[in-house]
């Protein structure tokens, strides 16, 4: 879909259709009335009828409005004017493009984004407006035989601003909103991909194909270890995991150099289990279809990444994968066996289904090598965070508060929010182990906090935070599917970094 920003008055506009809010109950807002004066007051005779009650996310479509030069005008509800809020606007947003890409309306001029929201720019409003608009048109049907056609499909969408000055800070926004929509189509697509297709070894190809269409600008570098190079690194905690699939396993090493050629890259780790079967600890045979979305984790690094070399952000950054299966067989892991991570501390695995850990600290481990200033690492790793938080707030444990802090806000300007949980000393007596340094798992309680305090210990040398997206990375139900969550959250966070965030 092809993005504009315009500044201009909405009655001559000559576009498919022209989109303005109402209020609720039943008032105008002011691009609305611009229009509602050319039409001498045809609008508001509408509106006073009852036909459109300002209801969030409401809509009603109007042909052949007098005195405009659109061919329609699209009526969107935004709730109470007091009560309009980030989640308000991206609704209108949200209906705003449905209606257009569902009634044939193939262009369209949205004054929806001259809205004023509560302590947001300009810039923010055009950012969330394009983020949300992309991931509205973003379908997923490559493997059906006879697509879902839409008749005539939105392909131009022009954003309002009120003045000319805010022309510039718009554009850029655009710009910044493209490449995270563009970083989560990514995550979203693999995500969604089956276990069949997306094996470790597609992840690789994948991360390869990123780096090679930013090769051009010499900042981008890709390297994947294989089992072989994992061996010699003593990565036995991750190669446990691996050991029941014929799949082979990889570490996908990404390197982003945008910033001074001395500073310190931010690091980003994602867990890549393309299919969780449990391993010897078998999961439940309902709903083990969806256990393909356990590579969200890494789905969303890259598509983090990709975002940020769109967006060519002056700063340095690393991507670390861990990818693999988590399958049974004769070969595999059996609860009870003792590993040796590449830090060199033992681990009795008492579960081989709280597998992701496993993975996650070979590579915090192997992270040490590049000397970053902070570390995140992002995992569907625990069911105790779906059930702590839901599928609203992302678990969010650090061992730093100012980077807990940034991680918070960021998400919170990106609408993708998270919500810091514990990750005290007290916890990790639930890790003891008779046999080993530490158990794999600290049973039922706390679940989500001692799979944090696990990976903890591999942290130590740097500011580390860790990101449970169980509960935010995937939607299940007849609409299910990934989310693309928390591309946003982590773009804003370099977004900041970089100092382009507006």
């Amino acid at each position: 879909m092809e993005f504009s920003i315009k500044s201009g008055s909405p009655e001559k506009q000559r576009s498919a259709c022209v989109v303005v809010g109402v209020f609720e109950p039943r008032k105008l807002t002011l691009p609305a009335e611009l229009l509602d004066n050319a039409a001498r007051n045809y609008i508001s005779d509408i509106i006073r009828r009852g036909d459109m009650e300002g209801k969030s996310g409401s809509t009603l479509l109007l042909h052949n409005v007098p005195g405009t030069l659109c061919d329609r005008v699209l009526l969107v509800g935004l709730g109470k004017e007091k009560e309009f809020r980030e989640k308000e606007y991206c609704d209108a947003i949200r209906s705003a493009v449905k209606t257009l890409n569902e009634t044939g309306s193939f262009d369209g001029t949205l004054f929806l984004t001259e809205t004023a929201v509560k302590k947001r720019s300009v810039a923010w409003r055009i950012r969330q407006a394009t983020i949300v608009a992309q991931e509205t048109v973003y379908r997923f049907d490559q493997f059906k035989s006879k697509k879902d056609e839409v008749r005539r499909p939105l392909r131009k969408l022009t954003f309002a601003v009120e003045r000319r000055n805010e022309l510039a800070p718009a554009e850029e926004a655009l710009t910044q909103g493209l490449a995270i929509a563009d970083g989560m189509a990514l995550a979203k697509n693999l995500g969604n991909l089956p276990g069949n297709v997306c094996t470790p070894t597609y992840l690789a190809e994948s991360a390869q194909k990123i780096a090679q269409e930013y090769a051009a600008d010499g900042a981008v570098a890709c390297q994947i270890l294989e089992r072989a190079d994992m061996e010699a690194l003593g990565m036995g905690s991750l190669l446990s995991v691996a050991k029941g699939s014929h799949q082979p396993p990889k570490m996908i090493v990404l390197q982003y150099r945008g910033g001074k050629t001395d500073e310190k890259p931010l690091l980003l780790i994602g867990k890549g289990i393309t299919f969780d079967t449990g391993g010897i600890s078998l999961k439940p045979g309902p709903g083990m279809d969806e256990m393909k979305y356990d590579m969200c984790g890494a789905a969303s690094v890259l598509g983090t990444f990709k975002a940020a070399a769109q967006m060519r952000l002056p700063l340095n950054l690393t991507v670390l994968v861990p990818t693999t299966e988590n399958m049974p067989g004769g070969a595999a892991s059996k609860p009870g066996d003792i590993v040796t991570s590449m830090s060199g501390q033992t681990v009795e695995i008492l579960n081989t289904d709280a597998e992701g850990r496993l993975i996650l600290c070979d590579a915090l481990t192997y992270a040490e090598r590049f000397e970053p200033d902070t570390v995140i690492d992002v995992a569907t790793l625990t069911g105790a965070c779906v059930i702590a938080l839901g599928h609203v707030a992302t678990g969010l444990f650090a061992n730093d508060d100012g980077l807990a802090r940034e991680l918070l806000h960021a998400g919170d300007e990106a609408h993708d929010r998270a919500w810091q949980m514990p990750l005290w000393d007290d916890y990790q007596e639930q890790l003891k182990s008779p046999f080993a340094d530490m158990a794999n798992i600290g049973g039922r309680d706390a679940g989500s906090i001692t799979a944090a305090c696990f990976l903890s210990r591999f942290a130590k040398k740097f500011e580390w935070a860790h990101l449970d997206i169980a509960g935010t990375a995937w939607k299940s139900g007849s609409d299910k599917g990934a989310t693309g969550r928390p591309v946003p959250l982590l773009a804003h966070y370099l977004l900041k970094k970089a100092g382009k965030l507006n």
